[in-house]
């Protein structure tokens, strides 16, 4: 099988036939029950979705319905949001975004109307905003809205208190008792356990000659990855694996599937919190215990929804860097090549630089979880209403030509690449230092021991995850002749 032709917003040709799929929900905090994949438009012109509180917001439209419009388009020609081409390739419509309405009013397709944030300027101010709320009680829509937002199942299950629901002083408090799992030095230590993983899940299809990488290697790394710190026992750790397939993949009802899974995971850490108190280890939930033994008043629902939420974030984002990251790669034979020549000669700079730049050209997280204002503000020459919504698309501000030179051109080589892939400001994600190590340990595993890696079908026939939040693809399949085994020093490490 060929090599795929560049990426579509890079100038390449699009794929045959879309290949957006939307089975999902989503499954990462915020992906969205509230904007998955679905049909939309914005509140300016085109078709508002007709989704109640029931409907599918994972449905995406049939091909042929109206493609992305150019950047460049006359101003009046706003490009359809949340279409099934939109969904593979969202880049075109963004760049019209940013040249006509870089702070932009829409329907989602579940009905909630939320401004878009599309400039990088804007962005980095709206990610910034003490007047932009985490918590969804300033949501200003009715009930039924506010119910269709967040992750499913949290609120009855009392898993909201976590780091992505709550402000200052709360976010401050928790984050402190968290963060010191996540430090560098902490995550170095970690090195050793996550190239184990690594090695052995390509042991388990190198003589295959075939695999599908986001099954097979990119969602159990993660998994089993932050399994181990938060203390899950190795036994348990398979019907966690499941819990958060179901989560990004279900195929039941439009939140259903993902809520009872949160149900179940609910109730296995209030019973695991339970033990760990008894028999405290060297792990994440026996710190937050210790922490709410010893004066830091965090509650029991505290530990278990922070824990849920490492858990929930702390896998998909690193699921779709290694997906998405290779996929890049493999459609960018040029680029692949380079880091494979890079790596053969022990150098670790550009895999350092490499990774950075994955996350801006095509990252894991297209927009940025629920934010509301909190009162009346401007942003972007835009009034905001008290209470209104606020998204802001990652995607779109990092592939900014204000701030990004030729942004639709991925260099593994790129300098000052201050992107925004996860996030900026108070919010930052915690996990980041984890996720770039299992990002750079999985690609230069795989270039290392499986070099003529190759898709296995044409471009066309991969589909993407429905999801609001989340950019990833559903499968990745891959061909490559035999590889060699793991050898000491694999990965140069750049923590």
């Amino acid at each position: 099988m060929n090599d795929c032709p560049a990426h579509p917003s890079a100038g390449g040709d699009s794929p045959a036939r879309p290949a957006a799929d939307a089975t999902s929900a989503g499954g990462s905090p915020g992906t969205a029950p509230d904007g998955t994949g679905g049909t939309g438009g914005s509140a300016s012109g085109h078709r508002a979705a007709e989704a109640g509180p029931d409907a599918d917001p994972g449905a995406v439209t049939e091909p042929g319905a109206a493609p992305a419009a150019e950047a460049g388009a006359a101003p009046d020609a706003a490009p359809a949001l949340f279409t099934w081409e939109f969904a593979t390739d969202p880049y075109p419509a963004y760049a019209w975004l940013r040249a006509h309405s870089p702070v932009h009013r829409t329907t989602l397709p579940s009905g909630v109307e939320a401004w878009l944030v599309t400039r990088y300027e804007d962005a980095r101010q709206a990610l910034a905003d003490a007047r932009l709320s985490k918590d969804p009680a300033h949501h200003a829509g009715p009930s039924d809205a506010k119910g269709r937002t967040g992750i499913p199942g949290e609120r009855k299950a009392e898993l909201t208190t976590h780091l992505l629901n709550i402000d200052p002083p709360d976010h401050t408090r928790l984050r402190r008792l968290v963060s010191k799992a996540f430090t560098p030095r902490r995550v170095a230590a970690f090195a050793p356990r996550v190239q184990e993983l690594t090695d052995r899940l390509i042991d388990g299809f190198a003589d295959r000659g075939q695999a599908d990488l986001i099954h097979d290697f990119a969602f159990p790394l993660p998994i089993y990855a932050i399994c181990d710190l938060l203390g899950v026992p190795e036994e348990d750790q398979d019907d966690f694996r499941d819990w958060a397939g179901m989560m990004i993949r279900h195929g039941g009802g439009p939140r259903g599937g993902v809520a009872r899974s949160v149900k179940k995971m609910r109730g296995y850490l209030a019973e695991l919190i339970h033990r760990k108190r008894e028999n405290p280890g060297d792990d994440l939930i026996s710190d937050l215990i210790r922490a709410s033994d010893h004066g830091e008043h965090l509650t029991e629902n505290e530990a278990a929804a922070m824990a849920f939420i490492l858990l929930f974030a702390g896998f998909e984002t690193t699921v779709n860097l290694i997906g998405n990251g290779v996929y890049a790669l493999l459609c960018h034979p040029e680029q692949r090549e380079r880091l494979q020549r890079s790596l053969a000669a022990g150098e670790s700079g550009l895999l350092a630089t490499g990774i950075e730049e994955l996350l801006r050209y095509d990252g894991p997280v297209e927009l940025a979880t629920w934010r509301y204002a909190t009162v009346p503000l401007t942003l972007g020459g835009e009034e905001i209403g008290a209470g209104d919504p606020v998204l802001v698309v990652l995607a779109a501000a990092d592939r900014d030509p204000e701030r990004f030179p030729d942004p639709d051109r991925l260099d593994l080589a790129r300098s000052d690449n201050q992107h925004l892939g996860y996030g900026h400001g108070i919010h930052y994600c915690l996990g980041a230092p984890l996720a770039r190590l299992e990002g750079q340990t999985a690609l230069a595993t795989l270039l290392g021991r499986l070099p003529d890696l190759r898709l296995a079908v044409e471009p066309g026939e991969l589909r993407r995850r429905g999801g609001l939040i989340m950019r990833g693809l559903r499968t990745l399949p891959v061909e490559f002749g035999p590889g060699r085994p793991p050898a000491e020093g694999d990965t140069p490490s750049t923590l």
